[in-house]
């Protein structure tokens, strides 16, 4: 395990590293340049105020998790959501509001974070919280997306708002995103990614990782699909198995140092952003959640270590987000080791809810 690791660097450089990388991989489009350039400007002030805060005894995670709904359209085969109870048929009750997510997100920029991720459910579906999102222009807000509620309301939007990414979900070519997100979704998706290709919209691609699709994503006929199309992100991420008939699914060591490798190799073929999670969290000094780097805040306003780990000990409507950030829980995960600890791949945090649990229960 890597010792002496100054997480606060990592935070700068990595912000640094995506900003540079993505300048580079939008010098054709003026306007998308013009908007990171300043973006760049912006991400160096946060840094310097998270250093701040960090001398003052605050650790500031540079990334946020918001799941904005729970409310979906699709039933995804494996969604690690519908398992942990974070996304539900019925109407959603007692979620966050706007006005709430709109100071949960000012607080963010006060704070220095500098991306927040918009997740569910589909968040999509809560228009007028993206378009607070799109409002706040130091921040960076990567939209998660199942791809199927694009229309000319939310493209003028992305236009216009140039700090919402979109990022699409995506499970490899026709046969394998529907088989997991249902019939016609492929198809669907590649329709308006194209819409995005006519704009010249930046997007982006989120792709789980399996043992049955882990060589397709990472093909050259697969990105070079996407690429030419525009896209301009890629994020890789380990399947979570949410039962024991999936587990057989999940990345074992043989797919992760696969994916370590090709990694490397996809990073100097593409003109893109090209991530990977967890990747290598040794180098990195273990997991990545409980406020070390991100957390997750679900769509009742739970501050949750991350989306795979739904245990909170402190509600965002009650409370700011630098007390959210400064969580009990959170300390006692990153102090007990349990963000360090040798598992088998894919979030330890999943895997080791029983210990969460226990950890939760000492707080009550």
């Amino acid at each position: 395990m890597q010792t002496n690791f100054d997480l606060q660097k990592h935070i700068e450089k990595g912000v640094e590293k995506i900003v540079a990388d993505t300048l580079k991989a939008t010098l054709k489009d003026p306007r998308e340049s013009a908007f990171m350039a300043g973006f760049a400007a912006a991400s160096k002030k946060a840094a310097k105020r998270r250093l701040a805060l960090e001398k003052e005894g605050l650790h500031v995670p540079g990334f946020l998790i918001a799941s904005i709904t729970s409310s979906c359209n699709l039933h995804c085969a494996g969604c690690y959501s519908r398992c942990t109870g974070g996304t539900e048929d019925t109407a959603p009750e007692e979620q966050l509001s706007t006005e709430d997510w709109l100071r949960v997100f000012s607080e963010a920029e006060d704070l220095g974070v500098s991306f927040i991720m918009l997740a569910g459910g589909e968040p999509l579906l809560r228009r007028s919280v993206v378009e607070a999102a799109g409002s706040l222009k130091s921040i960076i807000f990567p939209v998660f997306t199942n791809g199927t509620y694009i229309d000319g309301n939310y493209l003028e939007l992305f236009d216009r708002c140039r700090n919402l990414i979109t990022v699409f979900s995506i499970e490899g070519g026709k046969l394998a995103t529907d088989v997991r997100r249902g019939a016609g979704v492929y198809d669907t998706l590649m329709k308006n990614i194209d819409l995005f290709s006519e704009k010249g919209l930046l997007f982006g691609a989120s792709i789980t990782v399996t043992t049955d699709n882990i060589r397709e994503v990472t093909s050259e006929d697969f990105l070079n699909t996407l690429i030419s199309k525009g896209c301009k992100l890629v994020i890789y991420i380990e399947y979570v198995p949410v039962s024991e008939d999936s587990a057989h699914l999940a990345p074992g060591d043989a797919e992760r140092k696969y994916m370590e490798e090709t990694m490397e190799k996809l990073r100097s073929a593409y003109d893109a952003v090209m991530l990977s999670f967890p990747g290598d969290e040794l180098a990195m000094g273990g997991c990545m959640a409980a406020g070390r780097e991100f957390f997750h805040i679900n769509s009742h306003g739970g501050a949750e270590p991350c989306p795979f780990s739904p245990y909170s000990d402190v509600n965002i409507k009650n409370t700011s987000l630098r007390e959210a950030i400064g969580s009990g829980l959170f300390a006692l995960l990153r102090s007990e080791g349990l963000l360090s600890v040798e598992h088998r791949g894919g979030c330890v945090l999943y895997e080791k809810r029983d210990e969460v649990e226990k950890l939760l229960s000492s707080r009550s």
